[in-house]
């Protein structure tokens, strides 16, 4: 074979395409993102990385597989440093309210990740490990930590959609003379910036989740925040 012909028998040849967990990540996200959880499926995935489904299987056994790398994506990404030095009501603010950011930002991944098992998913799960030992160095009982956690996250992710909602979303217009009440109530709310009302919301939810919680739990706050 001449140089030539070499030369050009490898520059013939396709690029091949390298597909790490980083990558099929990323792609899902942007699937999940354009059009939601239903749009996510093995075809439309290898589609946005530009190989061909055997390919694509090679590297992934399925999308349940995917999803739990979704998870863990997600959940690594969310704070639970403040277990290892705060008291433990103020470390499970800082935990929610880093949660609460995590979602805030990938709000179509909430209905993947609130019903999918965390086995297979090791980040999610030292993420609740750290939490859950923390609780327990707290003196929580151990009976009372799941339920916390549980109540804790259904707060977060409707918080997390709430961080997005429009300013207006509860004018109510036309029909005002009908709930004069609750108009009066919005109306002080009125003037306030979309996130900073979110963000009131949000705090006051969860000082009362924390304190409500703590008390079944028989615990009192430590750190005087509530």
């Amino acid at each position: 074979m001449t140089r030539d012909e070499s030369r050009r028998r490898s520059a013939g040849r396709p690029v091949k395409r390298v597909l790490s967990q980083e990558r099929i990540v990323t792609a899902a996200l942007a699937v999940i993102s354009s059009g939601g959880y239903g749009a996510l499926t093995m075809s439309a995935l290898a589609r946005r990385l530009g190989v061909a489904p055997s390919a694509l299987y090679n590297h992934v056994e399925s999308k349940q597989e995917v999803l739990r790398w979704l998870q863990d994506y997600a959940m690594s990404s969310v704070d639970v440093s403040g277990f290892s030095s705060l008291p433990w009501d103020e470390a499970l603010r800082e935990w929610a309210r880093s949660y609460r950011n995590v979602f805030a930002r990938h709000t179509p991944l909430i209905p993947v990740i609130a019903v999918l098992q965390v086995s297979g998913a090791p980040r999610t799960l030292a993420m609740y490990e750290t939490v859950a030992a923390g609780l327990e160095r707290a003196g929580w009982p151990a009976n009372q930590i799941v339920p916390a956690i549980v109540a804790l996250e259904s707060f977060i992710y409707g918080s997390a959609y709430d961080a997005g909602a429009p300013a207006d979303i509860f004018d109510t217009g036309t029909l005002a003379a009908d709930s004069p009440h609750f108009t009066a109530a919005v109306q002080q709310q009125s003037g306030r910036a979309e996130g900073r009302a979110a963000d009131t919301a949000f705090e006051a939810g969860l000082d009362a989740l924390v304190t409500g919680l703590g008390s079944r739990a028989g615990l009192r706050a430590e750190s005087g925040a509530a």
